[in-house]
């Protein structure tokens, strides 16, 4: 069994919020490149009014991430790479 995944996550709110997640995971994956990192991001409407962009990355490299980025929160990640 490999390392365990970070989903880190940035919670946007209001009648945008869905156009605002899709647009942040876009720096999050123009900074992923840059970086030459094989994390992968995503996009998820919750609500018409809540949506949340995210980064799912190995445990071993969460705190630069987060640091760097400075996520709203974390949770673990339960999908396969």
């Amino acid at each position: 069994m490999g390392e365990q995944l970070i989903k880190l996550i940035w919670d946007f709110r209001g009648e945008d919020s869905y156009e605002t997640a899709k647009h942040h995971q876009h720096h999050l994956s123009d900074y992923l490149k840059q970086h030459k990192l094989k994390d992968k991001t995503g996009v998820e409407k919750i609500t018409n009014s809540y949506a949340i962009a995210w980064l799912a990355t190995p445990e071993s490299n969460m705190i630069n991430l987060r640091d760097a980025l400075i996520p709203h929160r974390a949770e673990l990640f339960e999908e396969e790479f």
